[in-house]
């Protein structure tokens, strides 16, 4: 029998696990990524302020991914926001969303983030997300990666994210008011110094002051809506850049934002009607249930590029006790959840834990177990669970990283964790 053609999708792919399992060759300059750091955030303490304490934010090694499995990604993507331009979709799903979210102003979300595990069949979609942190931190930690093994091409990382990034905030603009620019731009988080990636909005803050916009970070409580201008400190603010994770801005605190939000007298991205149409878990039981998808006319050859998206239904009264028989194969997730906070592997659940799923406002999720990447620590090989984030903007990839951990989820407290750059392999190089 030949050997594989070395350019076939199948031998690149196989060549990215070997390296997954077997390439510490390219490992994190530290020093490299720092020096990057404090020269995009003009603060020569930048890295010692707020990377050095975050042991686990950065992994020092890369993932490596065919173009063949991110291409897949990337069609999946697109296919799923095809889809929620549909009517029909948009009635289902604004149906059980929060009345504010109806309200579309124009913006259709900066930054989505898109996450998937690497399956026996290919890409599989986990979750879509508003807000998602990280970008402004992985363009800069792909630059500052070592390179030395030969089979490897450039990452999939464009030195021009901030150019991109900078345009998605004109185009957000732009949607809503059709004309002129935001003069200024805020960060809006809650307490956001205390948040765990604070030191991403410094550098969002920056990249938006290097192109002449006056941009500040602020937390979402000091806003102030008066006169129909929205302000924080006596500053008006013309364009929100939310990362607050309640989503539909219900909370007391976020009253001056939710009423200059639904006003539309200020853009802001991603705002409540963005995560109502793609990010609320519930919509993954309409984008897994082709025979609905049918029933609204979705092409064929979308039905197909949404096989990426596992099965999800939603807990009912009804569904409660089929679900609880099949749990071993499920995975569970609050419909409103982010950042991996009270989710559930099912074999892991138990009859506690049950009782609080059972009430509603889950989803359960057909379970797929994610990749490993080996690291090495103190000379011992580890494995580490990966998964694979897609950063969008209107259906388009600005970039890709990956996330190493271990446990059940993300949570940047694993030894050899954290952001990790990507790697893409476009064919096989065979030994020398």
């Amino acid at each position: 029998m030949s050997d594989p053609d070395p350019t076939s999708s199948g031998a690149v792919q196989i060549l990215a696990e070997r390296l997954n399992q077997n390439c510490f060759c390219v490992t994190l300059d530290r020093r490299s990524l720092c020096e990057a750091l404090e020269h995009e955030s003009n603060d020569p303490a930048f890295c010692e302020t707020f990377i050095r304490p975050k042991a686990h934010l950065f992994s020092s090694v890369p993932v490596f991914l065919s173009a063949t499995v991110v291409a897949e990604m990337q069609v999946a993507v697109a296919a799923i926001e095809t889809v929620a331009r549909l009517a029909a979709y948009k009635a289902a799903v604004l149906s059980w969303a929060p009345e504010v979210s109806r309200e579309d102003h124009g913006p259709v979300g900066a930054l989505m983030g898109y996450d998937f595990h690497l399956g026996e069949d290919g890409p599989r979609l986990i979750e879509i997300n508003t807000n998602a942190g990280g970008a402004f931190l992985n363009a800069l930690l792909a630059r500052a990666q070592r390179v030395c093994c030969a089979e490897m091409d450039m990452p999939l990382t464009p030195h021009t994210f901030e150019d991109a990034a900078f345009r998605m905030f004109q185009d957000e603009w732009m949607r809503q008011r059709g004309t002129g620019t935001p003069r200024r731009i805020a960060i809006i988080d809650d307490s956001p110094e205390d948040q765990y990636l604070y030191p991403e909005f410094v550098l969002a803050r920056q990249v938006l002051a290097a192109r002449g916009v006056d941009a500040i970070i602020a937390d979402a409580s000091h806003l102030r809506y008066e006169g129909g201008q929205l302000s924080v400190e006596g500053k008006p603010i013309d364009l929100v850049y939310n990362r607050v994770t309640d989503f539909a801005f219900g909370q007391p605190k976020h009253k001056a934002l939710r009423e200059a939000y639904r006003d539309g007298a200020v853009v802001v991205t991603p705002n409540p009607h963005n995560h109502a149409l793609l990010a609320d878990k519930r919509n993954l039981s309409l984008l897994s249930d082709p025979p609905t998808l049918e029933a609204w006319g979705v092409h064929p050859k979308l039905l197909v590029q949404l096989r990426s998206v596992p099965r999800t239904v939603l807990v009912t009264p009804e569904t409660a006790d089929e679900l609880w028989k099949a749990r071993k194969g499920l995975f569970f997730k609050p419909t409103g959840g982010h950042g991996g906070k009270a989710v559930y592997r099912g074999d892991k659940v138990t009859k506690g834990v049950w009782a609080e799923i059972e009430r509603g406002d889950y989803v359960a999720q057909t379970l797929v177990r994610p990749s490993e990447r080996m690291i090495k620590i103190d000379d011992a090989l580890q494995a580490r669970k990966m998964d694979v984030r897609l950063y969008t903007y209107d259906g388009h990839v600005l970039l890709v990283a990956a996330r190493l951990y271990q446990g059940q989820t993300t949570n940047f407290r694993t030894p050899g964790g954290g952001f990790a750059p990507v790697f893409l392999i476009t064919h096989h190089s065979p030994p020398s």
